[in-house]
């Protein structure tokens, strides 16, 4: 298998998928070079490579985002091949292209698919054709009579979309006519400033969906594959942060039902490579929304159910093997979560915080895994992603998880930033999400988590070695006490 793989990759991004990535290369004897910006120079990622090279000033558009930068050092080094983790290049449709004229292998989607699939509309009209169901919507809206008439026709309440990028930028819920007008000029700005596409139309809102996705894989000789779905409900300003497969709505016939949808769209994009296709979930019903042309975030939940190592396999279709395993050899063994630990306060409406890691211990034990790029004395920049690490854990159903879960979070020490450590804490702890009562409001119905995030994040963990917060506290309270008196 060696021989066929890669000699050298070059991974285009930071922090944790940059690491994960170059384990999957390290395990199958491939070596690693590593690009990092000023921000980065002491980052993990560039001590774990086997080599790294520096392409730039901390922000983004000044070194990730450096498109022709990053293939030049990528030449320049000898790599065959660029792995473009998530985020910042990872769905540019130049990066493969570029790859291609300086012939380096990008393990990702070819260009062509991620052109037709990076519109909403381009992908909705795909999905149309292919018999993959869409909410009920509309064309480009170019005036407020059209988006009027395309209202009425579809019915309130509405959701004004971006055509292109993601994240939730730029979406707005429209409940009565009166409300067209300002969400469209609204979104449309948002959508020119963020993605330089100002296009937007309109779909039917449906009111607390579930958010389901595939992940799907295809290779260069016709084979696809679906590894099942991940429920991804739990949500802040449209931005995942707890993940978990399976899902608990879904039955095994809407999964198969769902991933052959999944892989009807991605067979009529032309798509190669690993993929989420993404869908809305409602009382049974499921509707096509867009396709994450790369590795999503979530990828290791899906890869502790079915045993399959997603990079690997990325890996292995690009250097133009086929998949090693069939629809019939994928199978799905117990629960898995994973709960994005970010440097956020969850108090102050997530506020990022970026600061100083002064003391760092990561969960262990049966069923329990932990991806970051952070360690003791890293320091969490504020250019990039507010990620400082994923908690995944696994067990032999969902109660298994979510007592696993609980437990590692309770051992997870994490001080400097504020995190959402506490936070996860409170929704594990909620009914709902115990029952799996989900949906992508689930965090705006719940507005008590804060709360009871707020208390639990005064609780020290066993493992946490350094100064009890209640002792220093204590002592601070010890010494404001004298100083009144001698004054």
């Amino acid at each position: 298998m060696k021989s066929k793989l890669f000699n050298k990759v070059l991974v285009a991004n930071r922090g944790e998928i940059a690491i994960r990535v170059m384990r999957a290369c390290r395990e199958l004897g491939i070596a690693t070079a590593a690009v990092y910006s000023d921000a980065d120079r002491n980052a993990i990622h560039v001590r774990y490579a086997d080599e790294a090279h520096h392409i730039g000033g901390a922000a983004p558009s000044d070194s990730y985002l450096q498109l022709d930068r990053i293939v030049k050092v990528a030449h320049d080094c000898g790599a065959e091949a660029i792995h473009p983790g998530y985020g910042f290049l990872s769905e540019k449709a130049a990066f493969p292209d570029a790859c291609d004229a300086a012939g380096i292998k990008f393990i990702g989607p070819p260009g062509s698919a991620m052109r037709a699939l990076s519109s909403k509309l381009a992908a909705r009209k795909l999905a149309v054709e292919n018999g993959v169901p869409v909410t009920p919507g509309s064309g480009a809206i170019t005036d407020p009579a059209a988006a009027v008439a395309a209202a009425r026709e579809i019915g309130l309440p509405v959701l004004v979309k971006p055509s292109g990028g993601g994240g939730g930028i730029g979406m707005k819920v429209v409940e009565s006519e009166d409300e067209l007008d300002a969400a469209i000029e609204s979104s449309a700005q948002a959508a020119r400033s963020a993605f330089g596409d100002p296009t937007i139309y309109i779909e039917r809102y449906v009111r607390k969906p579930r958010h389901i996705e595939i992940q799907v894989i295809c290779d260069n000789h016709g084979n696809a594959v679906h590894l099942g779905e991940r429920e991804c409900s739990i949500q802040r300003r449209h931005q995942k942060i707890m993940e978990e497969t399976p899902s608990p709505a879904v039955t095994p016939e809407i999964r198969s039902a769902m991933g052959e949808a999944a892989l009807k769209a991605a067979r009529a994009a032309g798509y190669v490579n690993a993929g989420t296709v993404e869908f809305i979930f409602s009382e049974g019903e499921f509707y096509f929304l867009e396709v994450n042309a790369r590795l999503q975030v979530e990828h290791p939940i899906t890869e502790a159910v079915t045993g399959i190592d997603l990079v690997k396999e990325q890996i292995k279709v690009a250097a133009g093997l086929e998949l090693g395993f069939t629809q019939m050899d994928v199978t799905w063994t117990g629960h898995a979560i994973e709960m994005r630990i970010n440097a956020e306060d969850p108090v102050r409406k997530f506020l990022p915080n970026p600061k100083r890691i002064t003391r760092w211990v990561a969960p262990a034990g049966p069923g329990v895994r932990v991806d970051s790029g952070f360690g003791p004395s890293s320091d969490v920049p504020p250019n990039y992603d507010s990620l400082v690490a994923k908690l995944i854990v696994h067990g032999a159903d969902r109660a298994e998880a979510i007592a696993r879960a609980r437990r590692a979070l309770r051992e997870f020490v994490v001080v400097g930033p504020a995190t959402t450590i506490s936070y996860h804490r409170a929704i594990l702890d909620s009914p709902d999400f115990r029952s799996g009562n989900l949906s992508t409001r689930f965090i705006d119905d719940h507005p008590e988590l804060v709360d009871r995030a707020k208390q639990l994040a005064g609780e020290v963990s066993p493992f946490d070695y350094g100064p009890d917060p209640r002792h220093v506290a204590a002592a601070a309270a010890a010494v404001a006490a004298v100083v009144h008196r001698t004054t």
